[in-house]
């Protein structure tokens, strides 16, 4: 026996579905009376070691691929490979896997978990059954009950990575055609199966094969390693993590890799939609009841000694939360945005509205543009106090007219947006509220009496030079 015949590398099968390098030694094929069975034996050519001790079994599926290649499933979730540096190496221990199983040697697969003529026309059934249906809402139901009762979509999902790593892509298009459906269904105690940590990548992975695509896209590969979860503060409670990577990866799937519905097609995701809107109250309450993390949050964000990067990491984390809370029924976003101010998040936007770094102040505007929209009253009433809690003459008010002003975006959006605020804490229409009648006068005096200076000063500066050019006295304007 020629030793660069038998020369072997051994693979296995990782989690991520990636061939990890186990070793390279020389493979023979022998009795092993504890495993009673002829056996296959790899031993390591650096030390001797054994790499691999596999019985070839009567039952297991082996194929041979690229003449130089055998692969097979040992358990569930554990596959191996052999790869041979010659393919007459590989012919001969193909023929003793064949003569243990009692097959052709001419075949490549002894006996293929996946009969292509047999699976492959049972997928592209599956697929043409599940389109069907989608136009009848009896046939819908009776299919979604089926698929639930069964526990069907596991086996479905579990194809997927046999079609996968045989690259069958015939079958992958059927799956997904199948899995496209199946979200089309609209059954939530079927998301629930597809979206759990087990499933959901499978999921996704399936809805990468578009048979409309000459290449699969990568939608795994950037959720797993390009989209990073960044926790602003550690989040402790388990449920809570799983929830919010749960929903990033649905809402993933329903903005970026599903096309988008037809009118048709529009009602079938409802169910999808409503999925994601309780996700995201279930995430929104969880954090909101958890005082020491958001007490945390609010303690870094406004302290001094803050990295710059990391404070631009709390301020985006409150935009998304104040984004998650208009999912909220009325009565829970009125809880919700009374926490914020009862934990101080007005005091950390004039912080954070008055510092240098652009996207900060971005995020911190569109915080504070939730909050006007939610309570006008409840800005005003913090920013009348303002005067008689602090020493110093910086105003939150005051902060927000300087930006106003000082915009530099050359098509002044932050500009236009802080006005559209503004406008609507200063307009009498808006304070007409029962509970406190004097609103109306007590803050325009006050607006007068700290502010006003503060939002004319740019025209009266130019006045003052229009005056200078134009006066023949030379007397001052003020």
């Amino acid at each position: 026996m020629s030793d660069t015949r038998r020369r072997v590398k051994v693979y296995t099968l990782n989690e991520d579905r990636q061939w990890d390098d186990r070793g390279t030694g020389h493979v023979s094929s022998t009795f092993v009376e504890r495993l009673k069975g002829i056996s296959l034996l790899v031993r390591a050519e650096s030390d001797g070691s054994l790499l691999l001790e596999s019985k070839i079994s009567p039952n297991t599926a082996y194929q041979k691929q690229q003449d130089t290649l055998i692969v097979w499933s040992e358990a569930e979730n554990y596959d191996l490979a052999l790869s041979f540096q010659e393919k007459a190496g590989c012919d001969e221990i193909w023929e003793k896997i064949c003569q243990v199983q009692g097959k052709d040697p001419a075949l490549e697969i002894t006996q293929d978990p996946i009969d292509e003529s047999e699976e492959e026309p049972r997928l592209e059934e599956i697929a043409d059954l599940v389109t069907s249906v989608l136009s009848s809402p009896i046939r819908r139901e009776k299919l979604a009950l089926a698929l639930m009762s069964e526990g069907y979509m596991k086996k479905l999902l579990q194809l997927f990575q046999v079609c996968e790593d045989l690259d069958n892509r015939e079958g992958l298009h059927h799956l997904y055609e199948i899995v496209r459906g199946v979200l089309f269904l609209n059954k939530a105690a079927l998301f629930e199966v597809m979206f759990s940590d087990d499933c959901i990548m499978d999921v996704v992975g399936c809805l990468e094969y578009d048979p409309a695509l000459v290449q699969p896209k990568r939608h795994r590969e950037f959720l797993t390693k390009t989209a990073k979860f960044k926790e602003v503060i550690p989040i402790t409670d388990s449920e809570l993590r799983q929830k919010i990577h749960q929903t990033y990866r649905v809402q993933y799937i329903q903005d970026i890799i599903l096309p988008t519905p037809s009118v048709f097609e529009e009602n079938f995701l409802s169910t999808l939609t409503s999925f994601i809107f309780f996700n995201k109250v279930e995430i929104v309450s969880m954090l909101q009841e958890d005082e020491k993390f958001l007490t945390e949050v609010f303690a870094q964000l406004t302290d001094e000694a803050t990295e710059d990067g990391k404070r631009r990491e709390l301020v985006n984390f409150f935009k998304e939360f104040c984004a998650f809370s208009q999912t909220l029924q009325p009565q829970n976003r009125d809880a919700f945005f009374k926490t914020l101010a009862n934990l101080g998040i007005l005091s950390a936007l004039e912080i954070v509205m008055g510092m240098d770094d652009l996207q900060v102040r971005a995020a911190a505007t569109d915080i504070f543009s939730y909050l006007v929209e939610f309570s006008p009253s409840m800005v005003r009433e913090f920013v009348m106090q303002e005067p008689q809690q602090t020493d110093d003459d910086v105003l939150l008010i005051n902060v927000v007219i300087k930006q106003m002003i000082c915009d530099s975006d050359p098509e002044l959006g932050g500009a236009v947006q802080l006005m559209g605020l503004l406008r609507t804490l200063i307009d009498p229409e808006n304070m007409l509220a029962p509970t406190n009648k004097t609103e109306k006068t007590e803050f325009l005096s006050f607006f007068y009496k700290y502010c006003m200076q503060v939002l004319t000063a740019p025209l009266l500066a130019n006045t003052v030079d229009d005056k200078h050019s134009k006066g023949e006295q030379g007397d001052p304007f003020i």
